[in-house]
C-alpha cells in the first residue's frame, strides 16, 4: 500500500470576507478553519502533511507552530494548480497525494476513509448541490468515469442543469500527478494554472479519472464569505448537537447552542437554550444547565446545578454544587460537595469548602474557605493592596455576617463569627466573635438639609 501524504491549499486571503486576516484563520466553532481541517486530517495517519500558505503566511505559521506541517509558499496567486505546484517537490514520488481545500474545514474523516479507497489513478471527490451555480460541473464518460469538469461560466445550458459538482478534493499518484501538472497551462479566462484541468490531461494519458460522490453537501460547503462562514458555523453546531442528544443529552433546542471547543458530557445531562461552551469543558452525570449561561475549561461533577446566566471560567464544580442565577466564577474557583454559590457572587482563585453558601452579593478572591461556611451577603475579600495579591483564611463553620470586609491576609479561626458590616483587619482566632464597625449615634429631633 503506498504511503499517503496530504496538501491542503491554504494560500486564499479572502478579499470577499474584506478582512486583514487570512481566511482560514477565521474561526469556526471556536477554532480556525485550518485547525479543524488539520485534525480531520490526522485521523489519517498521512506520513506527511503539507500546507500551501501565500499572503499572510507568517499569521499561519504562527498559529500552527507547534504542529508537525510542512510549509510550502506560493508567493503568486497563480491558480490552484500552481498552488500544489509549490508542494509537489517536497512529496515522495511514491506516495498517493490527497489535495484539500482550507476553506473546506467541515470534511468529515468518513467521507475521505471512503475516498481513499478508490482504485483510479486520479480521483476526484463529488457531490450533488440542490443549486450547482458557480461550481464546475462533473461531465462523466460513458464508463462512469469523469471526461472533464466543466466551469460555470463554459458550460453549455445543458450542462448547466448537472448537479454534481467538483468539491475540489482530489487524490492521485504523486509521480502521476508530476507529469499531468508538467503539461498545465495558463491558456484560460483566468489565465492560471488550474488544478482541474488535469482531468482532460489524464484521460488524454490513458489515466483512470473516476469520481466518488459523498453523501452530504453540508461537509463539502466552501468559505469564501461571512455569510457562508455563518452558514458552516450553524451546520457545525446542529451536527455536534445531534451527536450529543444521540449520547443522552436533553438539548432544549438544538439550533440554540454553540460549542467551541471540546464538550464532554455524563449521562442524563439537561441543557437549556443559548448555552455557550468554550475550550474543554467536562459535565458529570445528571447535571443541570439553565439557560444563557457560558461555561470555559470548566469541570462539573455529577448533580450539578448551574442556573440561569452563569459564567464560568477555569472552574471547578463539585457534586452537588449549585450555581447562580447571574454568577461569576473566574479561573482557580473551586467549590467542593455541596457547595452554594448565588446571584451576583463573584468567585476568583478561591476554594469553597463542602457545605459553604455564598448565596449573594459578594465578592470571594485569593481565598481558602472551609466546610460549612456561611457568607453573608455583601461579603468582599479585599484581596489587593493595589500591588500584590494577599490571601484570605477562612476555616470550618464560621458565620460571616453581611456587609463585611476582609482585608487581606487575614485568617478567621474555626467556628468564629463575624458581625454584620465588620471591616476585619486582624486574625480572628477560634469560636471568637468579632465585630469592627463604627459605634452608632443617634440625635434627637435631627433637622437635615431643606429645600427653600
Amino acid at each position: 500500500m503506498k504511503t499517503l501524504e496530504v496538501c491542503i491549499l491554504a494560500a486564499g486571503m479572502g478579499s470577499r470576507m474584506k478582512s486583514t486576516l487570512p481566511k482560514v484563520l477565521h474561526p469556526l466553532a471556536g477554532k480556525p478553519m485550518l485547525s479543524h481541517l488539520l485534525a480531520t486530517v490526522a485521523e489519517l495517519a498521512p506520513q506527511r502533511t503539507h500546507v500551501v500558505i501565500g499572503q499572510g503566511a507568517d499569521q499561519v505559521q504562527a498559529a500552527f507552530a507547534d504542529q508537525d506541517i510542512q510549509w510550502a509558499h506560493q508567493s503568486e496567486q497563480l491558480g490552484t494548480g500552481h498552488a500544489v505546484m509549490q508542494a509537489l517537490p517536497h512529496v515522495s514520488n511514491d506516495s498517493l497525494l490527497l489535495i484539500l481545500a482550507g476553506d473546506g474545514p467541515l470534511i468529515s474523516a468518513a467521507t475521505l476513509q471512503t475516498l481513499l479507497q478508490s482504485d483510479a489513478d486520479l480521483t476526484v471527490l463529488t457531490v450533488d448541490q440542490q443549486d450547482p451555480t458557480h461550481y464546475g460541473r462533473i461531465i462523466r464518460d460513458t464508463n462512469d468515469g469523469i471526461a472533464q469538469i466543466v466551469e460555470e461560466r463554459d458550460a453549455t445550458s445543458a450542462q448547466r442543469r448537472i448537479c454534481e459538482v467538483n468539491t475540489g478534493v482530489m487524490l492521485a499518484q504523486a509521480a502521476a500527478l508530476r507529469e499531468w501538472m508538467a503539461n498545465l497551462t495558463t491558456n484560460n479566462d483566468q489565465q492560471e494554472y488550474l488544478l482541474t484541468d488535469i482531468v482532460a490531461i489524464a484521460n488524454a494519458a490513458g489515466q483512470r479519472v473516476k469520481p466518488v460522490k459523498a453523501a452530504d453537501a453540508g461537509e463539502l460547503q466552501g468559505v469564501n464569505t461571512f455569510v457562508q462562514l455563518a452558514t458552516a458555523e450553524r451546520y457545525w453546531q446542529l451536527r455536534r448537537a445531534r451527536e450529543l442528544m444521540l449520547s443522552g443529552v436533553h438539548l432544549l433546542d438544538p439550533a440554540r447552542i454553540d460549542i467551541r471547543g471540546e464538550l464532554i458530557t455524563g449521562q442524563n445531562v439537561h441543557i437549556d437554550i443559548n448555552c455557550v461552551f468554550e475550550g474543554r469543558v467536562i459535565i458529570g452525570d445528571n447535571v443541570r444547565i439553565g439557560p444563557n449561561c457560558i461555561i470555559k475549561d470548566s469541570v462539573l461533577a455529577a448533580n450539578v446545578h448551574i442556573k440561569a446566566l452563569t459564567m464560568l471560567d477555569g472552574a471547578s464544580i463539585g457534586t452537588q454544587g449549585q450555581v447562580g442565577p447571574f454568577a461569576r466564577l473566574r479561573p482557580g474557583a473551586e467549590l467542593l460537595s455541596d457547595a452554594q454559590v448565588g446571584n451576583f457572587v463573584e468567585v476568583k482563585k478561591t476554594t469553597l469548602g463542602r457545605g459553604s453558601k455564598a448565596s449573594h452579593l459578594s465578592y470571594l478572591g485569593d481565598a481558602q474557605i472551609g466546610d460549612g461556611v456561611n457568607i453573608g451577603a455583601g461579603t468582599i475579600t479585599c484581596n489587593y493592596d493595589g500591588v500584590n495579591k494577599h490571601q484570605t483564611v477562612i476555616e470550618d463553620g464560621v458565620f460571616v455576617g453581611s456587609n463585611t470586609s476582609l482585608v487581606a491576609p487575614v485568617s478567621i479561626g474555626e467556628g468564629a463569627t463575624l458581625g454584620a458590616g465588620s471591616t476585619i483587619t486582624r486574625d480572628v482566632q477560634k469560636q471568637q466573635l468579632a465585630v469592627a464597625r463604627g459605634r452608632q449615634t443617634t440625635i434627637d429631633n435631627w433637622k437635615g438639609p431643606r429645600d427653600k
